[in-house]
């Protein structure tokens, strides 16, 4: 078995940010709207930089309208992961783009994307939980308005809170209201953090949010005392080395850090983040990173144990993904 064929758990994938293009073009058709400009000569996304990738992100998104949409999108998304190996994931999902941060719209959009998820473990066999996250951009009254739907859906499969956006704009501890909320729903808590930002934002999500996972954190490796600290604080990284790459963080996959992340005892995962934006899958991933590092079953074993192992879902649900992940 190749390291691209090993079951696989992923920790940090946004909803939406999954969508393939040919689906959201095929909303778009349906539903009479042009958003041709999202798209390159290929068919796939086309964006220049972070922030113009946002814009394009919310184009795509603004074909996704209804709760049947999104129930569309999630078997899409699952199916396609579920080619990818993944047999368990955590997506990132927003009340601001699933009935704008009305509770009662939110209730209905996840009614929907939950049963189509329930569909899709008894079609493919992979099982999906959903981390609500407010945007950062949006500022942080919205952030609350995420922050109650989650808290009056958290349960055995709303079972995180996060934030994602862009982290140019303001600080972590803006929104710490949003986060004490979810906090206090049990739900468990991840910021995006540490990519564009710098380790300077990954100091703040720790201190201000008191997260137990970071999306990225990459940039961590700039600072020895933090990354001593995110070692003593057993702190997980969502690592998305592609998404990386093609954002310019790093120039190829061999000068990124998950690898001195990992050498120097920090949890690190692998994810794809928004894998049709950044032309990337779970194998590939896995395959770049063999490539790049001569990582072999062995290693990837122990990332996907640590993925599980920080995964936001009950411990009955912790031990079938266990379960999913032992190799005969």
């Amino acid at each position: 078995m190749s390291v691209a064929d090993l079951p696989k758990v992923e920790l940090h994938l946004h909803h939406e940010g999954a969508a393939p293009p040919a689906f959201v073009r095929q909303l778009a058709f349906e539903k009479k709207m042009d958003i041709s400009k999202v798209f390159n000569a290929e068919g796939g996304y086309a964006f220049q930089d972070f922030v113009h990738f946002l814009s394009v992100y919310e184009a795509a998104t603004s074909v996704l309208k209804t709760p049947e949409d999104y129930a569309r999108l999630t078997r899409a998304v699952l199916e396609e992961s579920a080619e990818n190996g993944v047999v368990y994931t955590e997506s990132f999902i927003s009340p601001d783009f699933c009935g704008g941060g009305d509770v009662a719209a939110w209730k209905d959009y996840l009614a929907a994307i939950k049963e189509a998820a329930d569909q899709a473990e008894t079609d493919f066999g992979i099982i999906l939980r959903g981390v609500v996250t407010c945007v950062r951009h949006f500022g942080p009254e919205k952030a609350k308005a995420s922050a109650l739907c989650a808290a009056e859906t958290a349960g055995d499969w709303v079972v995180g809170f996060g934030m994602g956006g862009d982290e140019g704009q303001g600080h972590q501890g803006d929104f710490a209201y949003a986060f004490d909320m979810a906090r206090e729903a049990k739900l468990q808590l991840t910021t995006h953090a540490g990519e564009f930002g710098g380790p300077s934002s990954v100091r703040e999500a720790i201190d201000d949010l008191n997260v137990s996972r970071i999306g990225h954190g990459v940039r961590a490796i700039e600072d020895r005392a933090l990354i001593e600290e995110i070692v003593a604080r057993q702190i997980t990284l969502e690592v998305c080395p592609g998404s990386n790459v093609v954002l310019g963080l790093y120039p190829n996959f061999e000068s990124h850090p998950i690898k001195r992340l990992r050498d120097v005892g920090v949890k690190v995962t692998v994810s794809t983040d928004d894998p049709p934006f950044f032309a990337t899958t779970m194998r590939r991933e896995y395959e770049m990173l063999h490539q790049a590092f001569g990582w072999d079953a062995d290693d990837f074993a122990e990332l996907n144990t640590t993925a599980a192992h920080a995964a936001f879902c009950d411990d009955e649900t912790r031990q079938r993904v266990l379960k999913k992940l032992e190799r005969t």
